[in-house]
């Protein structure tokens, strides 16, 4: 990423990473944007993943999310990748596990950049590949008796 000028700001920060991790309590939107505030950040992007009521076209009563002992190593690992590839100012991500229920928080993560695009872009890259490659599972149940996984 070649930055348009020589300030500082336009720059990835010395370290972005500010917070990893997976959690079996309620998520907050807040803490994460607080996470990512920088004063050099034009553009801050965040992705709320909520539980739906709904799968497959079949209806969704409850979920429940399990990892593995490594899920929150695999986290940092894409979100150094993420860092590598974008000039990223700032970078929170946090997964719960547990029991939740439709409308709960299943995941939240946020990216500041110096620009709205790069912001976009990084946070997009941070939550496709936390989706695609972290150890975590999701076992749904749905209203008509029936239980399924997803992601195992």
């Amino acid at each position: 990423m070649a930055s348009t000028n020589g300030h500082p700001g336009e720059q990835a920060a010395q370290d972005p990473i500010k917070l990893i991790a997976i959690r079996d309590a309620p998520l907050s939107v807040d803490e994460v944007f607080r996470a990512v505030g920088d004063d050099a950040a034009g553009g801050t992007a965040l992705f709320v993943g909520t539980v739906r009521n709904h799968d497959g076209g079949t209806d969704v009563d409850e979920l429940g999310y399990s990892c593995h002992p490594s899920a929150e190593d695999e986290m940092r690992r894409i979100a150094e990748k993420v860092v590598a590839e974008y000039p990223v100012r700032a970078l929170a991500a946090v997964h719960r596990v547990g029991d939740l229920e439709v409308g709960d928080l299943a995941v939240v993560v946020g990216v500041s950049c110096a620009h709205r695009g790069e912001a976009f872009e990084a946070c997009r890259k941070l939550i496709d590949d936390l989706k695609h490659e972290v150890p975590i599972w999701k076992h749904q149940k749905f209203s008509d008796g029936t239980e399924g996984w997803v992601g195992a």
